[in-house]
């Protein structure tokens, strides 16, 4: 009996940084039997190419522009568009792995793994399994264990994914016009993340935040 070819793994990149996009296209199409399918840089295309293509994995960045993919995969589950998604992220773990399986993710990788690291997270996700770095994954056991319900549920629990991202990018030395550029929005709309994230974290001020934002990017790394 003849067997049946290989069906090829169909792969969606959604990245907004161009070179980075086009060094994970040249890494995927050089795997055996996967192929990338389609490329994004913002989530309003990247949906519509996901739900159009319903390829066999999606990898996904957080920082997008003009929003975030958190709030793609958000989106992707409210519509019923069931496909895996691996985001890819440089921002730490310990900040937004956790978010990021909530939101809808499958696997958290950050941009500092190799290539050989990716490769094993996407067809770790592609089995139907969650990947997580496996120091981070005992990390997470041992939060579900002693974490919230004890009461020592971090602070930055409180923020929203958005404003998570602003706390972490202050937390870089980067000014508001720095975060709203690289985030994609405008200075005013940054401004009220500030605000809304020393309402939330109880910061007296700017300079309280910039202190708080950087200490915890500290401990994070």
């Amino acid at each position: 009996m003849k067997s049946q070819p290989r069906k090829e793994i169909s792969v969606v990149i959604v990245e907004d940084h161009r070179m980075f996009r086009e060094q994970l296209v040249r890494l995927i199409n050089k795997a055996d039997g996967m192929k990338v399918c389609g490329e994004a840089d913002n989530i309003r295309d990247a949906f519509a190419l996901i739900q159009q293509l319903r390829p066999s994995i999606a990898i996904v960045d957080i920082t997008l522009k003009g929003s975030s993919g958190l709030e793609l995969l958000k989106d992707l589950r409210a519509q019923g568009v069931a496909v895996p998604a691996l985001v890819l992220s440089m921002h730490d773990e310990s900040l937004y792995a956790e978010r990021a399986l909530r939101a809808g993710a499958r696997g958290y990788v950050n941009k500092g793994e190799d290539s050989a690291g990716l490769m094993r997270a996407i067809r770790k996700v592609l089995k139907g399994e969650i990947y997580l770095n496996p120091s981070f994954m005992s990390h997470m056991v041992n939060r579900m264990i002693n974490g919230s319900n004890n009461g020592s549920a971090l602070p930055m629990d409180r923020l929203a994914d958005r404003e998570l991202e602003v706390f972490d990018l202050v937390g870089r030395g980067l000014t508001t016009r720095q975060i709203a550029a690289q985030l994609g929005l405008g200075v005013t709309t940054v401004d009220t993340y500030r605000t809304r994230i020393k309402g939330k974290l109880n910061l007296e001020n700017s300079a309280r935040l910039r202190v708080e934002a950087s200490r915890w990017v500290q401990l994070s790394e």
